[in-house]
C-alpha cells in the first residue's frame, strides 16, 4: 500500500541567490540546523559503527570527484549553433511505429450518430487499442462524467483504468504526465474548459516543454468541453483555445462535427504529444452526421473543405472563402444555404467557400492559402473574441502568402471583447452568428 510521508522542514535559504534571509532571526536558524537529517543521519551512522570516518571521507570525496568531472565534460562541450529546424524538430515526439495502424479518414459513411455518442465510441475503441490507457477525470467514473461521455466505462474497462479525481485540476494534469514518464498513455477530462486555468503551469510548463527540455514525451489527452450558447455563463462557456495554440509543444484540436469528432480523437490517442481536445458543448447532442462503426483516424493537419466555390475570383459570382472551425462551420454552413432567399446589397449572389481548419495545431495552411487565391477575399469567423483570437493569426497568415492575390482586407468575425454573458439576449449579441452575414455582404460588395 502506498505511504505518505509528511516532513516539517525548513528553508535555510532563499530559492535562489538573489533571495535574502534577513528577515529570519537567527535563533531559528540555529534550532533547525541542530535538525539537519543528513548530519544527524551521518552522526548515528558514525555512532553506531555502521560508518567509518575514513568511509564517508571516501564517500564524500568520490561525491566531488564526480562533480567536477560532469563540470568538466559540460565546460569542454561546444556551444550550440542555433539551427531553426532542428530546434523546432525538438519541440513534438516523433509519431511512434508500435502503433497498431487502423483506417485514416475513411468514407463518412455509417450510421447516424450524435458527437457525443461519436466521441464516447472513439473514446471506448481507443481504451481498447491502447491497454495502458488511463481515464482521468472529476466524476468520470460511476458517474458518467458531467455530460455522461464514460458513462458504463467503469464497468466496461475497470476502476484502475477509470478513475475518479480530486478537484484540482492541476494534481489531475501531473498525475497524467507521471504516467506517460512511466510509459503508459493518460487522458484527462477537464469539466468544463474554462477551469482548465488552475492546471495551466502543468499544461504549458510541464506537458509542453518536456520533449524539447529532455526528450521525455508527455502522451496526455486533455478533452475540453467548450464553447457558449448554452446560457452558462463566464465561467463555463469561454473559447480559450488560444491560451495554448501560443504555447510550443502542444496540439490544438477542435472538430465541428461527429465524424470528425471521433477520427481526431482515436488520432490524438495514437499521438506521443500532449493534445489539447476541444469539443463544443452545444453540439454535443444538437450535431447529428454519418460515422464509421469501425476504428479510424483523421491525420492532423489536414483542413477539410466543406463547401467548395464554384466561382473563382475571376468569374461571376463573386466568391469569398470563409476560413472557420467548431460552431463558425455550423454558421458559415447555415449562411450559405441561405443566401439564396435572401437578397444582397450589391444585387448579386456569393459563392462561398467554407474551410473547416479541424486542426489549429498543426495548421493546414496549404488549404488555406489554395482557398485564399481561388477566391481573392477572405473572412476569418471563430467564436473566441476578436482580441488575441485565432483570426489575428489566420489573417496575418493569408495576408503574407496571399497578398498578391486579395482583392479586399480580410475580415474577422467574431465575438465581443467581453466575458460571456449569463442572460440570453445578451449572449446572442455576444456570438458573432448575428454579424457573419453582414460581414460577407461588406466584403462581397468592396
Amino acid at each position: 500500500r502506498p505511504i505518505l510521508v509528511e516532513c516539517m522542514t525548513f528553508r535555510m535559504r532563499g530559492h535562489e541567490e538573489a533571495s535574502g534571509t534577513k528577515y529570519v532571526p537567527q535563533e531559528l536558524f540555529d534550532e533547525w540546523f541542530k535538525k539537519d537529517p543528513i548530519n544527524n543521519y551521518e552522526a548515528w551512522l558514525l555512532r553506531m559503527g555502521v560508518l567509518s570516518i575514513a568511509k564517508r571521507d571516501e564517500i564524500r570525496a568520490g561525491i566531488k570527484a564526480g562533480i567536477e568531472e560532469d563540470i568538466r565534460h559540460a565546460f569542454e562541450e561546444p556551444e550550440p549553433v542555433p539551427v531553426k529546424a532542428m530546434e523546432e524538430g525538438d519541440v513534438y515526439a516523433p509519431m511512434s511505429d508500435g502503433v497498431a495502424p487502423i483506417a485514416q479518414e475513411p468514407e463518412m459513411a455509417g450510421a447516424e450518430k450524435r458527437m457525443i455518442d461519436a466521441i464516447q465510441e472513439g473514446l471506448a475503441q481507443s481504451m481498447e487499442r491502447h491497454a495502458g490507457l488511463v481515464l482521468m477525470g472529476q466524476d468520470i467514473a460511476e458517474y458518467g462524467g458531467a455530460f455522461k461521455i464514460t458513462d458504463g466505462f467503469l464497468e466496461r474497462f475497470g476502476k484502475e483504468r477509470v478513475r475518479n479525481t480530486p478537484l484540482c485540476e492541476s494534481a489531475i494534469v501531473g498525475a497524467a504526465f507521471g504516467l506517460s514518464i512511466k510509459g503508459m498513455k493518460a487522458m484527462m477530462e477537464m469539466q468544463f474548459a474554462d477551469f482548465v486555468s488552475e492546471g495551466m503551469t502543468q499544461i504549458c510548463n510541464n506537458l509542453a516543454k518536456s520533449h524539447y527540455r529532455w526528450g521525455q514525451n508527455a502522451d496526455v489527452v486533455i478533452r475540453m468541453p467548450t464553447g457558449a450558447g448554452v446560457g452558462a455563463g463566464p465561467f463555463h462557456s469561454q473559447s480559450n483555445e488560444m491560451w495554448f495554440v501560443k504555447t510550443p509543444g502542444l496540439k490544438v484540436v477542435y472538430p465541428s462535427n461527429p465524424y470528425d469528432a471521433k477520427g481526431l480523437l482515436m488520432a490524438a490517442f495514437d499521438d506521443p504529444n500532449p493534445v489539447m481536445f476541444f469539443e463544443h458543448k452545444a453540439m454535443y447532442r444538437s450535431i447529428s452526421g454519418p460515422v464509421p462503426s469501425e476504428p479510424y483516424s483523421i491525420p492532423f493537419g489536414k483542413a477539410r473543405v466543406v463547401r467548395e466555390a464554384e466561382a473563382t475570383r475571376y468569374d461571376s459570382p463573386i466568391s469569398l472563402s470563409v476560413i472557420t472551425y467548431g460552431m463558425g462551420v455550423h454558421w458559415a454552413t447555415e449562411l450559405a444555404e441561405g443566401m439564396a432567399n435572401r437578397s444582397m446589397a450589391h444585387g448579386g449572389p456569393i459563392d462561398i467557400e467554407i474551410i473547416d481548419l479541424r486542426t489549429l495545431v498543426p495548421l493546414d495552411l496549404d488549404t488555406i492559402v489554395a482557398s485564399v487565391k481561388k477566391t481573392g477575399k477572405a473572412v476569418v469567423l471563430h467564436e473566441d473574441t476578436l482580441i488575441g483570437g485565432f483570426g489575428g493569426e489566420l489573417s496575418a497568415l493569408i495576408n503574407e502568402h496571399c497578398f498578391d492575390h486579395l482583392d479586399a482586407p480580410i475580415v474577422r468575425v467574431a465575438s465581443w471583447d467581453t466575458p460571456v454573458p449569463f442572460a440570453i439576449p445578451l449572449e446572442k449579441g455576444f456570438l458573432p452568428k448575428g454579424r457573419l452575414w453582414e460581414a460577407v455582404e461588406r466584403l462581397a460588395a468592396y
